[in-house]
């Protein structure tokens, strides 16, 4: 009997040893039952904020400039694109190396202040290369007679913020009291038929500007 007492209390010693660990690992096996979806879940949770950020990064481009001529717009800086967005649009111009001569013509016919002051306008800023067409000798004239510049360049602005969208079939009264016209879609459009929009829907302050490869001239 008393090698049978042993025995019993032997058994009934190492159950009660074994017994913690089998179910310490019968709950380790449970707990990791449980953290598969909570991983599951966490991916699920990244996958749809990456899903999320593709429209926003769609969205972000959907009204940026234009066109070929925008490649030559410095990356930054005060002539970048976020830095004329900073400037009214004849202080924007005047950082632009390409619209120098526009520049100058502003100047001349005392319009820095009217520009500068205007709400919500568009204008149409031939590039150094658009007045380059017209010969000197008649640039010349046009540059010293203040008057007929001030209708040259007043018929490159309109009184509203024209978007993209709006410049596919339209008519537009200008400053100069004349009308511009213009056709096309997507990335390339036509003012009046002839100039070329070559960088468009670039942001200043207080206006939105297309630059055009002709200067246009008043009906």
């Amino acid at each position: 009997m008393n090698s049978i007492q042993i025995r019993r209390a032997g058994i009934a010693v190492a159950a009660a040893v074994l017994l913690p660990f089998a179910l310490a690992a019968c709950s380790d096996g449970s707990g990791d039952t449980k953290a598969a979806p909570t991983a599951a879940a966490g991916n699920s949770a990244t996958t749809g904020r990456t899903g999320q950020s593709t429209p926003g990064g769609d969205a972000m481009t959907t009204d940026q400039p234009f066109g070929p001529a925008c490649a030559g717009v410095p990356s930054e800086g005060a002539g970048s694109f976020d830095g004329m967005a900073k400037d009214p649009v004849a202080t924007a111009a005047s950082n632009n190396p390409a619209l120098s001569t526009l520049v100058t013509a502003v100047k001349q016919a005392g319009l820095v202040d009217t520009l500068n002051n205007a709400k919500d306008i568009t204008v149409f800023a031939p590039t150094n290369d658009a007045f380059a067409k017209i010969p000197k000798a008649d640039l010349d004239k046009v540059l010293a007679d203040k008057e007929l510049l001030t209708k040259i360049l007043t018929y490159h602005v309109v009184g509203r913020e024209l978007a993209p969208k709006q410049l596919e079939n339209g008519s537009f009264e200008t400053l100069q009291k004349g009308t511009v016209t213009t056709k096309g879609s997507g990335e390339a459009y036509k003012v009046n038929g002839t100039a070329a929009v070559v960088c468009g829907n670039v942001k200043t302050a207080n206006a939105n500007v297309y630059i055009i490869d002709t200067v246009l001239m008043p009906k």
